[in-house]
Formats: C-alpha cells, sequence, structure tokens
C-alpha cells in the first residue's frame, strides 16, 4: 500500500463498549450506505456473511454507485482481537473511483478516562489511467473523509467524545 491516513479521538467509554461497536460494520461503516455529497449523491449497500464480520477470514461485500458509476468491493477480515484490535482489507480487484486497493483497522487503547480509537487506511491508487488521475487528486481527501466519518460515528454513538486529530 503506497497512501496512508489516520486519526484518533478519545471517547469515555471501555474499550470493550467501543470495540462491540467497530465490530458492528454495518453501524461502523454506516457512512458508506448514506448518500454523500463525497459519494456524489450514491451510496453502497453492505452485504455481510455468515460470520458477520466478526471472525478473522468473514467477508464483507459492498456494492452501490458514487457520481453515477457502479461500484463494488470486496473486504476480508485479517486481524481480530478483541478488544483492541481489528483490520480488514481489500481481495480481488475492487471497483473503486479514487482510491484502489486498502488496507483499514482500528486500534483501541485503553486509557485513564476510557479509550484512545485509531482509525487507520493504508490504500494504493486506482489502476487506469483515468483512475488514476482521479486517485491523484483526490484519493487523499477521500480516504481523509472516511477516517473521519469512523471516528465521527463512535464519538456520536458514545456522546462524549474529545478531538478528533488526523495525521497524514
Amino acid at each position: 500500500m503506497t497512501r496512508h491516513r489516520e486519526g484518533e479521538v478519545l471517547i469515555a467509554t471501555a474499550p470493550e463498549e467501543v470495540f462491540a461497536f467497530i465490530d458492528d460494520h454495518s453501524r461502523f461503516s454506516s457512512h458508506m450506505s448514506e448518500s454523500s455529497w463525497m459519494m456524489g449523491g450514491g451510496r453502497m449497500d453492505v452485504e455481510l456473511d455468515s460470520q458477520k464480520g466478526q471472525a478473522v477470514g468473514s467477508h464483507i461485500r459492498l456494492a452501490g454507485t458514487a457520481f453515477r458509476f457502479r461500484l463494488s468491493l470486496d473486504e476480508v477480515i485479517t486481524r481480530r482481537e478483541p478488544p483492541t484490535l481489528k483490520v480488514w482489507e481489500t481481495v480481488g480487484t475492487p471497483r473503486l473511483l479514487v482510491i484502489g486497493a486498502y488496507r483499514m483497522g482500528v486500534e483501541i487503547a485503553a486509557t485513564r478516562d476510557g479509550s484512545r480509537l485509531r482509525v487507520f487506511i493504508d490504500y494504493d491508487n486506482p489502476s487506469g489511467p483515468i483512475a488514476r488521475w482521479l486517485g491523484a487528486c483526490f484519493g487523499g481527501l477521500y480516504a481523509r473523509w472516511c477516517v473521519k466519518q469512523m471516528l465521527s460515528s463512535a464519538a456520536a454513538e458514545f456522546q462524549r467524545a474529545a478531538v478528533i486529530h488526523s495525521h497524514a
């Protein structure tokens, strides 16, 4: 993976509760299921396998549209160590506009007042000349938005979060 974005938020909640929230992939990544300006008015449907994205090897499929283009991808859970770590990555060739294959994850560390949640994405540029150009122009913006949406959804879930910190 050639590019990286990350951010973190402090949450006044125990790591076990934070992990339970992020382990429910349909809730934690709900920003993909809602129409938004970043998705060009489109949205993605999330399909979970029988393990619901809660076991190593479990698959999560997303399909939908962005800017009227059909998008799809398949993710697999590669690491899951409750209540501190979960990592997933695309398998096969994702059909995306501004980023290519990626690995995402969350790390949760206990703090004196609750938890520090860190979300990261490591990603490649998409393939093809037009997609590479789109990725160079908008990939970082999209990756930063994705990280921020996940952090914001966790903060909103517990309604006691401190400042979200983004890092390149």
